[in-house]
């Protein structure tokens, strides 16, 4: 007979698989977001110790975003031709590894060679992760999945100022960077415990160790060696970036590329910033990392609710909604107000920007076949990374001309709204759940189907 992994896959049920593979993911991405957010929880600190201008603090803030960029298209087009699996070791290496020897830099220079260097793993890690996720979650529960594991990033972000109030008082700066290199000890483990794709297994003829890995997914499931695997449609082009193109998606890819851009342009900005803006708007240094945190709080609890309204309203709609919600939040923090109503306002702010960042990653994971999961994600990611390079840069130009508070909150609140016009244009019937017939094959999982070609 002939198995189809795909549907195979879909109709399985949560089991102590899928379990340990959100764990190490959840795991991953923790890290991912504290490193990520780690650089805002000590710039004012280096930009005092090092005579920084918020020019070149934004400058140096860049640098980290341009490695991502360059390294989320880099590993992203590459895992979907030589593995996810071992791609994500990879990344997970580089941005633990330099991440941490930013702690052992003391000046500029050195700092952003080693953010430059990070960034290339933190771009890599992200999109190979969600989609080692939406490979072999059940059909049903794959936006929850991801979106649980996301939310390892708002609490690795919430970790950065966290430690930054309690032990960086005490032991400085620098202990806040050593912290990221502990998921080196990990890397032993993700090894033997991280799945390949199944795409990349039926690509190379790895058919053993693909049965051993279906057999752990769907334990109900009658599968044997002597059974023939359905090959997935590869791309016609032999560049897998043209393959985002195919099949009338030209149109969805650039705006998914918008959406990246301008959703990761407020997500750096306000990571990287927060505290500056808040300081300026005549919060205290304490109080200004607090805010970071609530950011992060309402990343989780945004990312979440969405997920589970996910069951019941479509996801792209929901995505409209929060990032439009998310330009009149961060618009009215200018304007001040009483404390509670600050924080509500800033965990808006992370729900539409950081939560929403997350969810748009499991809308895509999605919308693309398998064979191109990781390029879709990566270049995404990747374009997305040259908006989260502006961010810093911009606000650090903003609080440079010394604009009226609410102009610098404005200016973070208009990509937002730039971001739900282009999701709204994304046809969603060109997406590979609503339209599968056009990227593989409909071909049973069991024995009591009737066996089909591919």
């Amino acid at each position: 007979m002939t198995i189809n992994p795909e549907k195979l896959i879909a109709t399985s049920k949560f089991n102590r698989f899928h379990f340990w593979l959100l764990v190490w993911c959840f795991i991953i991405i923790l890290f991912d977001g504290y490193d990520l957010v780690v650089y805002g929880t000590v710039l004012p600190i280096l930009m005092e110790e090092w005579g920084l201008t918020s020019v070149e603090a934004g400058t140096i803030g860049s640098y980290g975003m341009f490695g991502m960029a360059f390294g989320a298209i880099l590993f992203g087009t590459l895992a979907d031709r030589l593995g996810r699996k071992n791609v994500t070791i990879l990344s997970v290496f580089l941005f633990s590894f330099f991440t941490m020897l930013c702690g052992f830099a003391d000046n500029p220079t050195m700092f952003s060679t080693y953010r430059f260097l990070a960034g290339l793993g933190l771009g890599g890690v992200m999109p190979n992760v969600i989609a080692l996720l939406t490979d072999y979650s059940p059909g049903k529960l794959k936006s929850m999945v991801v979106s649980i594991v996301l939310c390892g990033y708002s609490i690795g972000g919430m970790l950065a100022p966290i430690l930054g109030m309690t032990l960086m008082p005490t032991y400085g700066w620098e202990l806040i960077f050593w912290v990221a290199g502990i998921p080196i000890l990990f890397l032993p483990i993700l090894f033997k415990l991280l799945p390949e794709s199944s795409a990349h297994l039926i690509r190379t003829g790895r058919k053993k160790e693909l049965i051993k890995i279906l057999a752990k997914v769907n334990p109900e499931a009658t599968i044997s060696e002597k059974d023939e695997i359905a090959d997935i449609k590869e791309s016609e082009s032999k560049v897998p970036v043209m393959g985002l193109f195919q099949n009338k998606r030209t149109l969805s890819t650039l705006m998914f590329w918008t959406t990246f851009f301008m959703s990761l342009l407020m997500v750096y900005g306000l990571n990287t910033w927060l505290p500056n803006l808040m300081i300026e708007a005549g919060y205290g240094l304490h109080s200004s990392l607090a805010f970071l945190v609530t950011l992060q709080a309402g990343a989780i609890i945004g990312t979440l609710v969405i997920a589970k309204l996910n069951d019941r309203f479509d996801l792209k709609n929901l995505l409209v909604i929060l990032y439009a919600l998310g330009a009149i939040g961060i618009t009215l923090l200018g304007f001040g107000g009483s404390t509670f109503y600050i924080y509500i306002l800033v965990g808006i702010a992370g729900a539409s920007t950081i939560g929403a960042q997350n969810l748009i990653q499991a809308y895509v994971s999605q919308y693309y076949p398998a064979s191109l999961r990781s390029t879709a994600l990566g270049m995404s990611s990747g374009i997305g990374r040259l908006g989260g390079m502006l961010g810093p840069i911009l606000g650090g130009f903003l609080l440079s001309i010394s604009l009226p508070i609410q102009l610098n909150f404005i200016a973070f609140a208009i990509p937002g709204l730039i971001a739900a016009i282009a999701l709204t244009i994304v046809p969603k019937s060109r997406g590979h759940v609503n339209n599968p017939a056009n990227e593989a094959s409909s071909l049973p999982t069991s024995k009591s189907e009737e066996i089909q070609s591919v």
